[in-house]
């Protein structure tokens, strides 16, 4: 009874996450070409703009992108809760490479003591870097943080693989891995283009949707290492966890994470 009530679970989740990967772009806002397909405006953001367009809110909107101008009839609070789900939309569905980092991190340990000092060396290091990258006090080019972001998935996978249990300095090296994780948080968030008296109920709100997304992604993980774990047992081979399972999806994000690194570093700089 219980193997099954897990499995519902799973299947909701899985189907949730199919459904999210499977849906289409945004419909482009009416009068901005940004919003066309690879326009360069974050899709959730088109959204909005269409509906208040809709509705007559929008007072005034050029661009989208640095330099621009945005100004919506919206309060703080109301602002920092839209910029949740944008900051959620960039984990799911848009977030791959952060997804199979999370799961890396994930899939290191069985004990929940490890898994959350790693989050939370992770978490506070990003938000660091987002701020201070969003706000302009740092500006650190793309073209060395994202074949870094890359890297750092490919080395947190092959830790599973090396490591039975995470050493004891590696929430030190996340860390240092959420920072440069946060400075590709920052990269997306500064693509929105915002005006001032917007800035930082937009940034708290993404940063915000931006953990909400990674504990989805670390529940949907869950669901199913419990429900893997619960059939190893009920065969009598619960030893089989790593084998059966930590090894195989570890391999597979350590190797997208090296194709990244190279593609990103070398391919495509």
């Amino acid at each position: 009874m219980r193997g099954r009530f897990l499995a519902f679970i799973l299947c909701c989740l899985v189907a949730c996450l199919a459904a999210t990967l499977m849906s289409q772009s945004a419909i482009a806002h009416p009068e901005d070409e940004l919003c066309l397909p690879d326009g360069g405006m974050d899709p959730a953001l088109c959204r909005e703009l269409q509906a208040l367009d809709r509705a007559g809110r929008v007072r005034s909107f050029e661009g989208g992108i640095p330099g621009g101008e945005i100004s919506l009839d919206r309060t703080p609070l109301e602002t920092g809760i839209f910029y949740i789900r944008i900051g959620f939309e960039h984990i799911l569905p848009m977030g791959v490479d952060h997804i199979l980092f999370v799961l890396a991190l994930f899939f290191s340990t069985r004990r929940i003591g490890p898994l959350l000092w790693q989050v939370s060396a992770f978490t506070l290091a990003h938000t660091a870097t987002l701020g201070l990258t969003a706000a302009g006090l740092i500006a650190p080019p793309a073209s060395i943080v994202e074949p870094l972001i890359a890297f750092t998935i490919a080395w947190a996978a092959l830790e599973n693989i090396l490591f039975r249990e995470p050493s004891a300095w590696r929430p030190a090296l996340l860390f240092g891995f959420g920072l440069i994780h946060g400075m590709g948080f920052a990269g997306a968030f500064g693509d929105l283009g915002l005006p001032a008296d917007i800035f930082w109920p937009a940034l708290i709100g993404f940063n915000i949707g931006v953990e909400i997304g990674q504990l989805a992604v670390i529940g949907m993980a869950l669901a199913f290492a419990i429900l893997i774990r619960s059939v190893l047992r009920q065969a009598g081979r619960p030893n089989l966890y790593r084998p059966v399972l930590v090894w195989p999806v570890s391999a597979f994000i350590g190797v997208i994470g090296l194709w990244w690194a190279i593609e990103r570093a070398f391919l495509n700089p």
